[in-house]
């Protein structure tokens, strides 16, 4: 499953909140929702969103890594694993395929503190998610068996492979956890756990460890959406209120630490290619007064370009192309980390010399009531941000209840927040970090020990070995015991009838275009006082020379660096002071300006926008700087797997003479080519409005939107702009094996696939629908076997991608080494199968996932962009939803053949592998396509 941090800290943990916030008597945010209790200690939180007829369900266990012990880690992460699997009444991975089939999406994660579950579903199947959660609550002990747990720790041991042992700095977590933490605290190991443990573990172990905590009076239940509460109530009660509750469990006090003495450490790492240094302090744990302070300083210090840290490391020295700074409380403990990914060859001594230059700067000049105040001025937009989420609300009222004690504690979060000042920050930096001990870890390329901190031991990292991998023996296990049901209050083996599907409505989008040809669609939205708008131009990446790749990306970093009227730091003031977002991106296809911005102030960020655009300034420091960043980051992703797989797919797709082939950020020759004429060059021959079209969403209307669009339409005038033609590529004539070389990978990233189509072909979206169930989903047919079957993956998935002008088909994993080859003979396999078409059942399932999913497709503001910008991307009627489900709703099964026969051919598709070639790129040569092809 996905891991993520359940409690946001700082400002961010005030924003995941309401829905309907209204102010109290005393003028204060607050929040309307219901708790209650059941008689077994279950606490329950509803709150009521009826804007889309949706419903989100999450449910909170106060059980992570930090309630495991030494020898027993990676237990809370494993049991969110086998949650998923099956329970008395629910069969083995019906959990994904009920809730997708109900039109859902579901997930769970594990942090240090907490376990949760989260469903996002049409309120029609609001029951069924109640009896499925609490059949996995109370009756899923018996049914954890030798064959699904076997096939969960493998599952497991290749998501720590994927995550951490075969990705650059990986175990940088790990080191840093071990050496600030004194041995046995909860933080000192990680949530993944170790290799060892998870191997070790025994069914007894972990159903021990669920009986104990994952139990309802340690957990909240939130429920939010479109529901009435009393009606609720009456279903919780039915499927929750009989599960008895567990032995008493007194949540985790706060077990702060400090360092006696400085610890450094250095770690070769196989897939660094830059330099990495990290320096961490011990602080106090979420809540403490303290901990408010401290996020503050790690703005200060490192956000924005006034920041001491930006100055000295980045703009000064020239030293990395970024330094974050940043605070992180939890709810044993806290840490504030200064990391900088240093550019290529960079000795990190120099580094860490300038992390301290920065302090003294800090020191020297301290903090400005305005740069306060610019720090505070983004809690309202990113507040209203979140609220239009039911699952961000769920999120938060459960993290609100289960860490501060109180769904409402974000009226007391905000004042704290609110509260801070100055001499709070200055305070907080002479306690925790000014000339105290901390832990500091050098990550260097191998080879490159000259480029260590001085004073570095080796930290002690033990790196899995390819041939001998950790693996539970799956074929070893044939009987399985009988499932024993326990007795309940009444049949809960029926599963609850789902109700009528609720009506859609589409939302409704008006449309204008300006006198300099920029067309524009909107979508009135009025739930939160916010605006998101975007202006997209056609072009980006495909405009450009393979000579001169990474142009539009140089150009989109270049325009927010400044305007003719503003200096770099004058604009980013200017920005941040509205509590604004604004962005220029480069795409494949497109250069665009993004905003989000609160109603009021939107027309103060157009007229930025208009600067941004029409009077760029041309900084030559920050040229400098961006090309620098830019450099570092291709060197940083040469050694990634991932990337590997993905550059080499493309190569062997678009051919050597097609820009597709190159990275759309270039290559470290191509960037160090750009000049500042080159940017302008391209710059005025593809911003025109001609080719522009804007797309507003939130509360605002058409009238509003034009009027402040008239000083820019008069001041940007059109011209035309030639696209180029990206000529379709010839598919392989025949497959072929082709292995990128990483030595020492702990796990084979593979990419098989070819052309496809562009995503403006007729049959595209049909091809999508053809794919859903080979492996569009969790219950895709390659996802069933290679993780739920075989255990040699954390995820397989296959899909069909692209633009207006290319699209690709691929299939794609990440293995463990030793399962390689047969991780291939199994995709190409399957592929053979299924052109050769689907049952009845699988065909049904793919319609009932993507229609009933339509009903989430609405919430946000960022849904409804996502849909005006496929609208105009597209050409696609403003009905597209409705055809594309009348399109889903006739297919058949001889069609659904028809469509993958067409454009699904293992026969002719190359067949990309990223892994140690000295261990597995022979076997390749069984797949049956000659000798694998090593590639440079």
């Amino acid at each position: 499953m996905k891991k993520y941090y359940l409690l946001f800290i700082g400002i961010i943990s005030l924003l995941l909140f309401a829905c309907n916030p209204v102010n109290d008597s005393e003028g204060k945010l607050s929040i309307d929702y219901e708790k209650y209790t059941l008689d077994n200690g279950l606490e329950v939180v509803l709150h009521q969103d009826k804007s889309d007829p949706i419903v989100a369900v999450a449910i909170q266990y106060h059980v992570g890594s930090n309630r495991e012990v030494p020898g027993r880690t990676g237990f809370a992460h494993l049991f969110e694993h086998m949650m998923f699997q099956q329970s008395e009444n629910v069969g083995q991975d019906e959990f994904f395929s009920k809730i997708q089939g109900a039109g859902g999406t579901l997930n769970g994660g594990t942090s240090n503190d907490a376990t949760t579950y989260y469903e996002v579903v049409p309120k029609n199947a609001l029951e069924m998610v109640l009896w499925l959660e609490s059949d996995r609550m109370g009756y899923l002990t018996n049914t954890v068996t030798k064959s699904a747990f076997a096939n969960q720790q493998n599952v497991v041991q290749n998501e720590k492979r994927q995550g951490v042992d075969n990705r650059p700095y990986g175990h940088n977590s790990w080191v840093i956890g071990k050496n600030l933490f004194p041995e046995g605290h909860p933080y000192s190991w990680t949530v993944i756990g170790e290799m060892e443990d998870l191997f070790n573990a025994t069914i007894e172990d972990v159903i021990e460890f669920h009986d104990r905590f994952y139990v309802p009076n340690n957990s909240t239940l939130v429920i939010a959406g479109d529901f009435e509460n009393e009606d609720v109530k009456t279903l919780v009660e039915k499927y929750f209120g009989e599960i008895p509750s567990g032995e008493k469990i007194s949540d985790p006090e706060p077990m702060p630490v400090t360092l006696s003495e400085t610890k450094k450490l250095y770690h070769e790492d196989n897939f660094a290619r830059t330099p990495q240094f990290t320096m961490v302090w011990p602080v106090p744990e979420e809540y403490n007064k303290d901990a408010y302070a401290l996020d503050f300083l790690g703005q200060v210090l490192g956000s924005g370009k006034k920041a001491p840290f930006y100055r000295v490391i980045i703009k000064d020295k020239k030293l990395a192309p970024r330094a974050s700074v940043r605070n992180r409380a939890q709810e044993l403990a806290g840490r504030f980390t200064v990391s900088v990914g240093a550019n290529a060859g960079t000795s990190l001594v120099d580094v860490e010399s300038a992390v301290f230059e920065a302090f003294k700067l800090f020191e020297e000049e301290g903090i400005t009531e305005k740069d306060l105040e610019k720090h505070k001025a983004g809690i309202e937009t990113s507040f209203y941000n979140s609220i239009s989420s039911v699952l961000s609300k769920s999120f938060s009222l459960a993290s609100y209840n289960e860490y501060a004690g109180s769904p409402g504690f974000i009226t007391e979060d905000i004042a704290n927040i609110q509260a801070v000042t100055i001499d709070d920050i200055l305070r907080v930096y002479e306690r925790y970090i000014k000339d105290k001990p901390y832990v500091a870890t050098s990550f260097v390329p191998k080879g490159q020990l000259d480029l260590v901190a001085e004073n570095s031991v080796k930290a002690d990292v033990v790196e899995e070995s390819i041939t001998d991998a950790t693996e539970v023996d799956q074929s070893a296990i044939i009987d399985e015991e009988e499932i024993v049901k326990t007795e309940t209050a009444f049949d809960r083996s029926v599963q609850p009838e789902v109700g009528s599907d609720p009506e859609i409505t589409l939302p409704e989008i008006w449309t204008a275009e300006t006198e300099n040809g920029m067309k524009i669609w909107g979508i009135g939205q009025s739930e939160v006082p916010l605006i998101q708008y975007s202006i997209i131009m056609d072009g980006g990446h495909i405009l450009e020379s393979k000579e001169k790749a990474g142009t539009a990306s140089f150009l989109a970093s270049m325009l927010t660096e400044g305007t003719a009227n503003k200096t770099p730091e004058e604009l980013e003031e200017a920005i941040d002071m509205l509590g604004a977002r604004i962005s220029v991106r480069s795409g494949t296809e497109s250069m665009s300006i993004q905003v989000n911005c609160l109603a009021r102030n939107y027309e103060s960020t157009m007229e930025l926008v208009k600067e941004i655009l029409l009077e760029p300034r041309w900084d030559e420091e920050q040229f400098g700087l961006i090309k620098a960043r830019m450099i570092n980051s291709i060197k940083r992703s040469a050694a990634d797997p991932n990337f590997l797989a993905r550059s080499t797919f493309n190569k062997l797709v678009y051919g050597d003479n097609c820009i597709l082939a190159v990275n759309s950020g270039g290559t470290p020759e191509s960037v160090e080519s750009i000049t500042m004429e080159d940017l302008k060059g391209f710059y005025e021959k593809s911003f025109s409005p001609s080719i522009a079209k804007m797309h507003v969403v939130g509360q605002i209307d058409k009238d509003r939107v034009l009027a402040t669009l008239e000083s820019l339409t008069e001041a940007w005038l059109p011209f035309d702009v030639k696209m180029p033609v990206i000529a379709t590529p010839e598919p392989p004539e025949k497959s072929a094996v082709y292995f990128v070389d990483v030595p020492g990978a702990k796990q084979s990233v593979i990419s098989i696939g070819c052309y496809g189509l562009e995503e403006t072909d007729e049959n595209f979206y049909p091809a999508t629908v053809m794919n859903y169930k080979l492996g569009g989903s969790f219950n895709g047919i390659v996802n069933l076997i290679l993780r739920e079957e075989k255990g040699y993956t954390y995820g397989a998935r296959t899909g069909f991608s692209g633009g207006k002008n290319y699209g690709t088909f691929n299939a794609s994993s990440s293995v463990r080494s030793s399962a390689t080859q047969e991780s291939v003979q199994i995709f190409k396999e399957e592929m053979e199968k299924y052109i050769q078409g689907i049952d009845d059942t699988g065909l049904q399932f793919t319609k009932d996932a993507l229609i009933k999913s339509n009903a989430r497709s609405f919430e946000t503001l960022g849904a409804l962009h996502g849909m005006l910008t496929s609208i105009s991307a597209n050409n696609l009627p403003f009905d597209y939803v409705k055809q594309e489900e009348a399109f889903v709703r006739a297919l058949t099964l001889d069609q659904h053949k028809e469509i993958a026969q067409k454009y699904i051919n293992p026969e002719k598709m190359y067949y990309v592998v990223v892994g140690d070639a000295e261990t597995q790129m022979d076997a390749l040569e069984a797949i049956g396509f000659g000798k694998p092809i090593l590639v440079n």
